[in-house]
This record gives C-alpha cells, sequence and structure tokens, in this order.
C-alpha cells in the first residue's frame, strides 16, 4: 500500500480537508487514476470539492515528488501514488488498465554501454504492454472490450 497521506503529513504540506481527501483517494496499491476518477471519488467523500480543486492538487503532489504522473499511448494521465517504491508499468493495450510490476534485477544493465551514446542515465523507465486477462479473454472469444 501506498504511504501517501503519511509522506504528506511527514513533509509539512497543509493538509487541507481537501488535499486530505484527494490523498486518501489515491493512497493503495496499482492505483492509477484519471483527474476525472479522482474527482468522482473524491465527491462522495467531500461533495463541494470542485474539479478544478482536484487537478491542482494533483499537480502540486507531482510538483513537490509525492505523486508520478503516467500517460500511455494518447489515453488520459494516470496517477500513481508510489513514487518512492522503484517500480514500471504494465499496461493493457486495449482497456488501459496499469499494474505496478517489480522486475527482478537492474533495467539499466540490460542497457549495453555501447547503447548509451554517452549519456550519463540517470533513470530508467519501462513499460510492459500486452492484454489484461479480461481483454484476453474477450480478444479470444471475439467480443469487444466494455
Amino acid at each position: 500500500m501506498s504511504d501517501l497521506l503519511e509522506r504528506l503529513r511527514t513533509r509539512g504540506w497543509r493538509l487541507t480537508a481537501q488535499r486530505r481527501v484527494v490523498a486518501e483517494v489515491l493512497d493503495g496499491d496499482h492505483v492509477h487514476l484519471t483527474a476525472d476518477e479522482v474527482h468522482a471519488r473524491a465527491i462522495e467523500r467531500l461533495p463541494e470539492i470542485s474539479r478544478a480543486t482536484v487537478y491542482n492538487t494533483l499537480g502540486e503532489m507531482v510538483s513537490i515528488g509525492e505523486i508520478i504522473e503516467v500517460a500511455t499511448d494518447g489515453r488520459a494521465k494516470r496517477y500513481d501514488p508510489n513514487a518512492h517504491h522503484p517500480h514500471q508499468h504494465l499496461v493493457c493495450s486495449s482497456c488501459g488498465t496499469i499494474r505496478d510490476v517489480h522486475p527482478n534485477g537492474d533495467p539499466l544493465a540490460a542497457l549495453p554501454s555501447g547503447e548509451r551514446f554517452g549519456f550519463t542515465v540517470s533513470e530508467v523507465e519501462v513499460t510492459y504492454r500486452g492484454l489484461c486477462p479480461d481483454c484476453s479473454r474477450r480478444a479470444l472469444s471475439g467480443r469487444q472490450p466494455a
């Protein structure tokens, strides 16, 4: 489980009711919500929270490094609270479902020094793509995703 709320408290970030609700909505494993999904879940807890407040809060959390903005294949950006836990992403090419994965080994080791072209590599992003179990079943049966 993500420790987002605790990280924000430790950082001394002012936790207004709106910020707290956004952080609570994002907390958990394999959480990759769009801003609109965050807003929809937030208004269930705090009906007066505005879409602008959600977008601004997400932007602030990204800028301070407490959440990661994940963009895949032209789909809406998603927000990942596991910013402090190194991981990669597994993305369904059909429905867009995203899962956090933790492959063995150092992903940088897969890049031979001759392929670095003199770059000093500071970070690696790997995205695995395929079909989730539901989309695989639909593909086998010839049905379209919901």
